[in-house]
């Protein structure tokens, strides 16, 4: 096995982790509805998705990564969870250290105990100690860890992960992305690290002192409200000059073409129906 190796959100993908989709599960309406479930609504769209559909939408990205000499390893289910197929939200590597999050939604943590089979033998794991922080939120960034402060990701899990790395020696700084709004599920929705000194980014969602950190280091494209309720800013890098799109990404496709960038394109119609998309359903073990 090839040990958990990420030092950038676009090396070259060796090896990724994906789960298929279990049967969709959660109350979209009524007074069963959870608070921050309703402020997501207001950010984001949520409908029910026909499982099978997704997990056929899977297939094709898998076996479009595969075809790229991608080793796709499958994650055994967990029964009764909906958002299985989103295990990026479960863990992250940072250099050679797999990180185990801590999620914020009771109803996940089946999805997190199912990872005791991918991680027996992996020479670093790290839990953290406290707070909440999910995979969604994190993005490698020359030698910081961005982390945004969504509804899923607290400010004490930042600095949980800030001691983590303290202590497995990376010399890595945490920097929080603050948001101007609530209901944000993910930073990965509205920001995105697609090649080097380029990201996508949905300006409407950040106050106006993040937006000039993120223009000082960043040639960013630009993703309308549309297209991030679409969900079109999730796209996967899997290579420093290959970036995979979701179909009906024709605008984004065409900027990330016109700075060189190889675009691949991947119907994920289904998966998108709630807020996930690419980088969600898939869990970079090692990028060379």
């Amino acid at each position: 096995m090839l040990t958990p190796h990420a030092t950038s959100e676009y090396g070259a993908l060796k090896r990724v982790a994906m789960r298929y989709a279990g049967d969709f599960t959660r109350d979209l309406e009524g007074p069963g509805v959870h608070p921050v479930l309703t402020r997501q609504m207001t950010t984001s769209s949520w409908t029910q998705y026909a499982a099978p559909a997704v997990r056929a939408q899977q297939d094709n990205l898998i076996s479009l990564l595969r075809g790229r000499g991608t080793d796709v390893v499958l994650l055994d289910p967990a029964p009764g969870c909906s958002a299985q197929h989103y295990p990026r939200d479960i863990a992250f590597v940072i250099d050679d250290v797999f990180f185990l999050a801590r999620l914020n939604s009771e109803h996940r943590l089946p999805e997190a105990d199912a990872l005791a089979g991918l991680t027996a033998g992996m020479p670093k794991v790290a839990p953290l100690a406290a707070g909440t922080i999910e995979g969604g939120d994190v993005m490698l960034h020359d030698q910081a860890v961005l982390v945004g402060l969504s509804e899923e990701t607290s400010q004490a899990g930042v600095d949980a992960l800030q001691s983590a790395l303290d202590e497995y020696g990376i010399k890595r700084e945490v920097v929080p992305v603050y948001f101007a709004t609530s209901g944000i599920v993910h930073l990965d929705d509205h920001f995105n690290i697609v090649a080097p000194g380029t990201a996508l980014i949905h300006r409407g969602v950040f106050p106006p002192a993040q937006l000039r950190w993120f223009e000082e280091r960043f040639d960013l494209i630009d993703v309308s409200d549309a297209e991030a309720r679409a969900v079109q800013a999730n796209v996967l890098a899997i290579a420093p000059g290959t970036v995979i799109v979701t179909a009906g990404s024709d605008r984004i496709a065409a900027q990330l073409a016109e700075r060189g960038i190889e675009v691949l394109i991947v119907d994920y119609s289904e998966v998108t129906r709630i807020p996930g998309s690419l980088r969600c359903t898939t869990l970079p073990l090692h990028r060379a």
